[in-house]
């Protein structure tokens, strides 16, 4: 680990300006990022392809053995084309660096040595500095794969902090899994309209648990009128029968706790799960607008796979 470490660190202090014109380049770029690569370079090619496709960035992978045998086609005009080589030397890579400077095909070479042909013909390079790899014997790709996969990642966030690309954005590349319901999942995604209990604020205390219960989410809203006056929970019953012996003359004002929590309908799910986290309840009001439209429960957030 010691050794990846030492290698990511040389990599960080070897930064130069021409990591900021390659930055530039992908901004700028009207046709897509290609990738490519052999052996365990080729897997890290794939990589930086896939984080770039998901932060807005068009990518495609091209291995370097199958370019040089017809898949030098899939370049288009406007492409940026990255080659990732250690070494630089294989046989794969030299000719693809050949074919792409004689193509006059722009393209930023990603190796550790300075004096390879990938370095030499490319528009820019960008080094690698890897004195030695985790290896024992200094040859499986170890270190060398660590320090491409953390510059890939590291011209990712830059060209999309470069682009204002919005977390809106990312949601519409991510719209599966958990990751792709805490992107996109709204409020009113969740709560069923048809749910709403509510009471008075002169409601009795039998008439508060009647609505609570009927509606099986645990609590009732204090309206007059359309104003929303407080919320009444299970617990506040409880507490109160600990309290309190004399119910026929309890009304909702009396029991509700007033400036309830509350949340837009459009609001996002995971900001409604952060309202509940932060302030240790389970339940939130829905609102269009000033108009309550639901309940929120924390159930329901289980239930869509937030929790």
């Amino acid at each position: 680990m010691q050794i990846e470490i030492d290698a990511l660190e040389n990599l960080q202090n070897s930064i130069n300006d021409n990591v900021e014109e390659v930055i530039k380049m992908i901004t700028n770029l009207n046709g897509r990022v290609v990738v490519s690569g052999v052996g365990k370079s080729a897997l890290i090619a794939q990589k930086w392809v896939a984080s770039f496709n998901s932060t807005g960035t068009p990518a495609l992978f091209m291995h370097a053995a199958d370019a040089v045998h017809g898949d030098l086609g899939m370049i288009q005009e406007g492409d940026l084309v990255f080659i990732l080589s250690k070494s630089g030397g294989s046989e794969e890579i030299k000719t693809l660096a050949l074919h792409l400077k004689n193509l006059n095909q722009p393209f930023v070479a990603i190796t550790s040595n300075p004096d390879s042909i990938i370095s030499k013909k490319a528009t820019l390079s960008i080094l690698t500095p890897v004195e030695k790899e985790a290896c024992p014997h200094d040859l499986a790709p170890t270190a060398s794969t660590t320090v491409q996969l953390a510059l890939g990642d590291a011209l990712m966030v830059a060209t999309l902090e470069s682009k204002g690309f919005k977390a809106e954005q990312f949601a519409q590349f991510h719209p599966g899994g958990s990751l792709g319901k805490r992107l996109t999942l709204k409020v009113k995604d969740l709560i069923n309209p048809e749910l709403l209990p509510k009471v008075h604020p002169s409601s009795t205390f039998k008439e508060v648990i009647v609505e609570i219960s009927k509606n099986l989410l645990g609590c009732a809203v204090v309206c007059d009128g359309t104003k929303i006056m407080g919320m009444i929970t299970d617990g506040d019953l409880r507490r109160m029968l600990e309290k309190s012996h004399d119910f026929d003359s309890i009304e909702a004002a009396s029991l509700m706790s007033p400036n309830p929590k509350s949340i837009s309908s459009d609001h996002l799910a995971s900001e409604a799960l952060h309202i509940m986290n932060s302030n240790e309840i389970t339940q939130l009001i829905v609102v269009d607008g000033s108009n309550y439209v639901g309940i929120l429960h924390l159930h329901n957030l289980i239930q869509a796979g937030l929790v």
